[in-house]
């Protein structure tokens, strides 16, 4: 394919994910991490909510947006990008999720795939679009990591950010019971790899953006309602139902604070 590159440029064998100093990969667990996040209600759900929000900001305009997916995982976000004729650059810490993104965009030319860390995308490089989605709750600085993500973007164009709320995380935890959990700060003495280890209180995040050059345009909690249903079936059964409710409550208050996850859209 003619745009097909990657750049290898951070050597998995040299990453050790469970380091305390790095920032978590999904090498070997790949296949675990697909099933378990867009092989349910609740990962189909995130991704829909994700791209209805960002639906007046990817359209195609004049010419294709130049847009950089970070901690693509899957690549079933870049999928909707390519689909809508843009050009994408696909970035992911894991080799495993580059080999994965690699076969489930085959049938696209207008994509680059980059294989590392923030730090190994290209220098100087910026985009009309950065979408990083569920990444932050995974690294070791995210905050450092928002700064890096807002120089990634060209004047004017947008940034979408989405990262897991530790506010929301101790109310269901509260909700469940789990008190120990949470006098703990809810982190487990073993670390699960699947489970995020370093939520965000959106307030903190919003903070930190309002003391760079940007502009948040648009606030929203994603899953407000969905992972709190007593009935657990009917998180499959009324699907429609949940989404619709999502939908016309996640960008409002009191609601949006309670999203297991918390979505920005910022213009920079």
């Amino acid at each position: 394919m003619k745009s097909l590159r990657v750049n290898a440029t951070r050597s998995p064998q040299y990453y050790n994910p469970m380091s305390k100093n790095s920032d978590q990969s999904f090498d070997s667990l790949m296949d675990k991490f697909a099933n378990n996040i867009y092989g349910s209600s609740k990962g189909k759900l995130r991704h829909e909510l994700l791209v209805n929000n960002l639906h007046d900001y990817i359209k195609l305009a004049n010419k294709p947006l130049d847009i950089i997916d970070v901690g693509g995982g899957t690549g079933i976000m870049s999928k909707v990008m390519l689909e809508l004729g843009h050009t994408l650059t696909f970035n992911d810490l894991s080799a495993e999720a580059v080999e994965m993104a690699k076969e489930n965009l085959a049938e696209f030319d207008d994509v680059t795939f980059v294989c590392g860390s923030l730090n190994d995308l290209p220098p100087n490089k910026t985009y009309d679009l950065v979408i990083c989605h569920a990444v932050l709750e995974w690294l070791n600085s995210p905050f450092e990591a928002i700064t890096a993500l807002v120089s990634q973007v060209k004047p004017g164009g947008i940034l979408s950010l989405s990262f897991f709320n530790k506010d929301a995380h101790r109310f269901g935890n509260l909700l469940y019971g789990n008190f120990d959990y949470v006098a703990a700060d809810m982190k487990n003495k073993n670390t699960v790899r699947l489970n995020p280890n370093n939520a965000l209180e959106p307030k903190k995040v919003i903070s930190h953006l309002q003391n760079l050059p940007v502009e948040i345009i648009s606030s929203a909690g994603i899953r407000c309602f969905h992972d709190y249903l007593k009935d657990t079936t009917k998180q499959q059964d009324e699907y429609e139902n949940i989404k619709a409710a999502e939908i016309k409550y996640g960008h409002t208050e009191p609601y949006k604070w309670l999203g297991k996850y918390f979505h920005l859209i910022v213009r920079c």
